[in-house]
């Protein structure tokens, strides 16, 4: 099913919300390694916010989204105080590793691999 305009609206305000509060919380470093927010998408009713993380030299993910989740009431709270007068009901936080990055250093890999291959 095709996302409607005002899921596009949320999820647009809400990913840039998020970007501004895990820079001021101190989320987008964690043990030397960067975290960014590369997606997310809002459900039907509103309810849930689908958000997709991509971890970049960061050596255990599990690590990092066990501190994240600790940080959920302080995000969910301060998204709320942000986007009150956009939104009836905040909608619940999940997190999601968006792992298209590295899919796409496996496919210049192998066709790097397969360049290789061809040369004489």
């Amino acid at each position: 099913m095709e996302e409607g305009k005002r899921q596009k609206q949320i999820a647009g305000v809400i990913l840039e919300e998020m970007n501004d509060i895990f820079q001021r919380l101190g989320l987008n470093m964690i043990d030397g390694g960067m975290v960014s927010i590369s997606n997310v998408k809002v459900t039907p009713d509103l309810l849930e916010a689908r958000i997709y993380l991509s971890l970049y030299k960061i050596p255990d993910s599990e690590k990092a989204f066990k501190r994240i989740a600790s940080k959920n009431y302080e995000v969910k709270k301060e998204l709320a105080e942000r986007v009150k007068h956009q939104l009836r009901r905040i909608p619940e936080l999940k997190y999601f590793l968006d792992d298209t990055l590295d899919h796409v250093f496996k496919m210049e890999e192998l066709f790097r691999k397969i360049n290789e291959d061809k040369k004489p």
